[in-house]
This record gives structure tokens, sequence and C-alpha cells, in this order.
């Protein structure tokens, strides 16, 4: 059984810094991270591909930075700058192709991060 093991999230003030990780039980083309969005569905906040080939949200360009070390099956997100409104549940997800979100991906339990003073 596949299984997405997540870490890293907590509390933070405006301004600061977080790091979530995610390391999967099997080895997957694409990994990333989706958030919540209005409407009850999911954001994708960053992706990687196993050559490396990333892809972020423009709302965090410049800001988060997404990582991954192939030979320990984890994927990193670096957040910096954080902001109030990137306060959410941060889901990692896997899946065997190039992009994300499809039905047959897998998914972690999701991580809070809070950004508040």
């Amino acid at each position: 059984q596949v299984q997405l093991v997540e870490s890293g999230g907590g509390l933070v003030q405006p301004g600061g810094s977080l790091r979530l990780s995610c390391t999967a039980s099997g080895t997957f083309f694409s990994m990333g991270w989706f958030r919540r969005a209005p409407g009850d569905w999911r954001e994708l906040v960053a992706s990687i591909t196993l050559a490396g080939n990333t892809h972020y949200a423009d709302s965090v360009k410049g800001r988060f930075t997404i990582s991954r070390d192939n030979a320990m099956k984890t994927v990193h997100l670096q957040m910096n700058s954080l902001k109030p409104e990137d306060t959410d549940v941060y889901y990692c997800c896997a899946g065997p192709r190039y992009g994300l979100g499809f039905q047959d991906d897998y998914w972690g339990q999701g991580t809070q991060v809070t950004v508040s003073s």
C-alpha cells in the first residue's frame, strides 16, 4: 500500500519560513504539494518531476522552492517570506505521470501551516 508521510507544518510569523517534507513508500514520476482552495477543491502549489522539472503557482513564485531526493523518495517544500494568506492545510501528492491531481494519484494526510503574528 502506498503511503505518503508528511512533516514540517506549524505556526510561523509573517515573513518567516517553514520547510515541508514528504516521504513516499514508492518512486513516482511527479511529486508535489497542494493546498485547499475556495470551493472545496485543491490548488497546486508546486510540483517536481524525477528529472527536476518544476512548476509553481503564481502566488508562491519567488518565495517557495520545491526539491526532491529521488534516492530517499522525498520531496521538500521550502517556504520563505510566508504571508497570512499562505495559511492552509498542505497535502503531499504523488503520481505516475507528468502533472498531478489525477484520479489515480496518491495523497498524504495533510499538514497544517499557520502564518500569524
